[in-house]
């Protein structure tokens, strides 16, 4: 059975953060608030539990097209090779937002990453999302979660997230009703920026 905690964004309880990230740290997996849609996540040093994200979205874990859900751009450096000036000025004019991008990876990457010449970074602006990374002191996995529900295909409800995924994560944190457009994904390993989605946010190149 997962738990339901209510956080508020205005106002993210340390208390209750603490609670999240020691489920995090235990192996746990959550599905969370972003600025886009709800996600599943995890601690990107637990492999355990980015087996079970993975499984959960049914995808092998070495495959899989996860992203690196950072606090900020202090990040960076610890999965992805030196960028340029203008790629960390684009970065830095539009984080955090819903934006994922896609940068070449370093040989920091997770083990179960290795194969991977690139990385997808977030860093929402959800305040929720971002205590949680700051606490837990490093990046955590994350995927959005589907709707089988062609029309709805994402579920903004947390009380109907929690009915549906009852049995299959360990928390479910209600940060109020989610969205239901995805981050825009920018690919930067090239020469040029290149839009692989369109999704919520107007890029400011």
């Amino acid at each position: 059975m997962a738990e339901l905690i209510k956080i508020y964004e205005e106002n993210p309880n340390p208390k209750e953060i603490k609670r999240v990230v020691k489920i995090l740290r235990d192996g746990g997996v959550i599905i969370y608030p972003s600025d886009t849609v709800y996600a599943l996540g995890c601690d990107i040093k637990n492999n355990r539990a980015m087996e079970r994200v993975a499984q959960l979205r049914g995808v092998k874990l070495e495959k899989a097209n996860f992203s690196f859900v950072c606090e900020d751009l202090s990040n960076l450096s610890d999965y992805v090779k030196q960028i340029d000036t203008p790629t960390f000025k684009l970065l830095k004019r539009n984080l955090p937002g819903p934006y994922t991008f896609i940068l070449p990876g370093n040989n920091n990457l997770p083990t179960v990453f290795k194969k991977k010449k690139e990385v997808g970074i977030r860093v929402p602006d959800n305040s929720i999302t971002r205590a949680i990374v700051q606490e837990l002191g490093n990046p955590i996995i994350s995927t959005s979660i589907k709707d089988e529900d062609e029309v709805i295909e994402y579920t903004t409800d947390p009380e109907l997230i929690l009915e549906k995924w009852d049995n299959l994560v360990d928390l479910v944190i209600d940060g109020g009703y989610g969205g239901n457009i995805p981050s825009t994904v920018i690919d930067l390993t090239g020469t040029e920026p290149i839009v692989i989605r369109e999704g919520k946010g107007s890029l400011e190149l």
